[in-house]
């Protein structure tokens, strides 16, 4: 498999809103084999929601609709995002988040906190990417591994 860490170098961390794609990513994402679970993931690592929505709309899994569900909470599309949420269902993911994060109490919360805290620049903000940083690298190791 590609060195998904290595291309990600120097790639800023994705917005909690829907960010701005580099086009001159596009061309290089798209010559990457990684199953599609791993590519809903990488599109939407990389700001293109569009990409990843086509890929994480035809995923009948709940790893699938777990992208789902965070491009939409990024797009923002709070209540979307909280139906694909509902869909996921219990998850590894999911508990490992809420042990590294004890804030961290539902996916659902977590879309109203970064309703709340988008384009603040506050330090709530700041941890809300975080957050979702760590939820991106644990379901992207997930569907690698699966």
């Amino acid at each position: 498999m590609p060195d998904v860490e290595e291309f990600l170098k120097g790639i800023p961390l994705a917005p909690l809103g829907p960010g701005r794609h580099d086009d001159n990513l596009r061309e290089k994402i798209a010559t990457i084999k990684l199953p599609p679970a791993c590519m809903a993931g990488l599109w939407l690592r990389c700001n293109f929601l569009h990409e990843s929505h086509e890929i994480s709309q035809d995923l009948h899994t709940s790893e699938g609709s777990f992208w789902h569900a965070i491009m939409h909470r990024r797009e923002p599309d709070a209540w979307n995002s909280k139906y694909w949420w509902r869909k996921v269902g219990k998850h590894p993911v999911l508990d490992q988040l809420k042990t590294e994060f004890p804030e961290y109490s539902s996916p659902e919360a977590f879309v109203d906190c970064c309703e709340r805290v988008r384009g603040t620049g506050s330090k709530e903000e700041e941890r809300a990417i975080a957050i979702q940083q760590r939820e991106w690298e644990l379901l992207f190791a997930f569907v690698q591994s699966s």
